[in-house]
């Protein structure tokens, strides 16, 4: 069985296992199965019965508050699964210390994850935190609410229905994220030739309603990736990044960031490819795989997707990275998104590369057309070309977003997502 960001294995029960539950009831629902070694061999676990107190005990003792938790024999193979479920009462510590999964590992949470984990165990989030500041003006967003929501002017209990004021806390930092001039970063963009050792000019759209600085974003993209094509006696417009591509992760760069982190939201611009960068990595509860399935059900910042929402600049929560594959699934190349711990980072590749495929690499994408996966020596066999030829086409349609590879060596295979 292999390790996973949420299912560790255990050859025997020593109190290392109690790192990875307080990591599991922090974060996300885990498994921890005692009686298979590293190497996959199932052992058992002699006495499972006791083996079970022993667990119960040692979590019971051990990790404060209490986590929930579930324990499970295998009749057959002596083998124990421990299920620890994601709390509310975070964070749970063990030995006076907060874990979080990294990969495979069980990490001790810096001090800014455990200044969020207590937030969200007092049911808080950042953005609803109360401001550092008394007075704060709303044009940008009293221009949103008119245009989309005929709201006609920005009062009190305007600025309550959305949540951005209290009358015991005042402002929140939500409310000075929408403000027209506020402390926190913003979002930086560089444009590049054909490396990053050529730039070609930057824009830094910071300390500013995070309304403006979507606006903005949008505007450098439309004139560097749009333009217009006379077609007989049409002028045609035309798009060299689908920009429902970029609207949407612009706006859940915004959404879903760290915003207690002091670093922008990096936007580089490529003749090939744009490249957004957001601060934070995933929300707590958010795994790499569902990230990547479009599923993002956990709000970082509620107050402000609420209003993006209203304001029509996201269409459902947590759709998405659903939304931008679709902007590009009448075309070959396709985004990329990589995700680190302090990071979430998007790529956007031109669809007017598709047009630029040789036919020799056409000829090798068919081949993987229906979700077929072929490895090189197949690739070159089918096609008729030689081996190092085609290796050098293939690296050539993985640099562009049109295939992907996974497995090292001989076990390498190559597909279409």
């Amino acid at each position: 069985m292999k390790e996973t960001a949420t299912v560790e294995v255990k050859g025997d029960i020593t109190n290392t296992f109690l790192k990875t539950v307080s990591a599991f009831a922090n974060f996300m629902d885990g498994k921890i199965i005692f009686g298979i070694s590293n190497d996959g061999e199932i052992k058992g676990i002699k006495n499972p019965t006791e083996a079970c107190l022993s667990i119960e005990n040692k979590i019971n003792d051990s990790i404060s508050p209490k986590p929930d938790f579930s324990l499970k024999v295998n009749p057959r193979t002596n083998v124990i699964t421990l299920t620890v479920y994601e709390g509310m009462d975070k964070p749970y510590r063990y030995k006076g210390k907060a874990y979080r999964r990294s990969d495979t590992a069980s990490v001790e949470v810096d001090h800014k994850e455990l200044q969020r984990l207590t937030l969200l165990g007092e049911g808080r989030y950042f953005d609803g935190l109360p401001a550092r500041v008394s007075s704060l003006t709303f044009h940008h967003l009293g221009e949103a609410l008119k245009q989309k929501l005929e709201v006609a002017d920005i009062s009190t209990d305007i600025l309550k229905t959305l949540n951005l004021y209290s009358e015991r806390d005042g402002y929140n930092h939500a409310a000075e994220l929408m403000a027209d001039g506020n402390s926190f970063p913003g979002i930086d963009i560089a444009r590049f030739g054909k490396s990053m050792d050529v730039i070609l000019g930057r824009k830094q759209f910071t300390h500013q309603s995070v309304l403006l600085q979507f606006k903005n974003a949008v505007e450098t993209y439309r004139t560097y990736y749009i333009y217009e094509e006379i077609d007989g006696v049409e002028r045609k417009r035309r798009e060299m990044i689908p920009e429902k591509a970029f609207r949407e992760a612009i706006a859940n760069a915004i959404v879903h960031r760290q915003w207690d982190i002091d670093a922008n939201i990096r936007v580089a611009l490529f003749p090939d490819r744009i490249e957004i960068h957001s601060p934070g990595g995933l929300p707590f509860g958010v795994t790499k795989e569902d990230y990547l399935r479009g599923y993002v059900s956990v709000l970082r910042n509620p107050i402000i997707a609420a209003i993006f929402f209203r304001l029509r600049i996201i269409e459902t929560f947590g759709t998405g990275i659903w939304r931008i594959r679709q902007a590009y699934s009448a075309y070959e190349a396709k985004p990329r998104f990589d995700i680190t711990d302090s990071s979430v980072n998007v790529t956007l590749p031109i669809i007017e590369a598709s047009r630029r495929v040789t036919s020799e690499q056409q000829m090798i994408l068919n081949l993987f057309k229906g979700g077929r996966i072929l490895s090189r020596a197949e690739v070159s066999t089918q096609c008729g070309m030689e081996k190092n030829k085609v290796l050098r086409l293939m690296n050539g349609l993985i640099e562009n977003g049109y295939l992907k590879k996974m497995g090292v060596g001989r076990g390498t295979q190559y597909y279409i997502e």
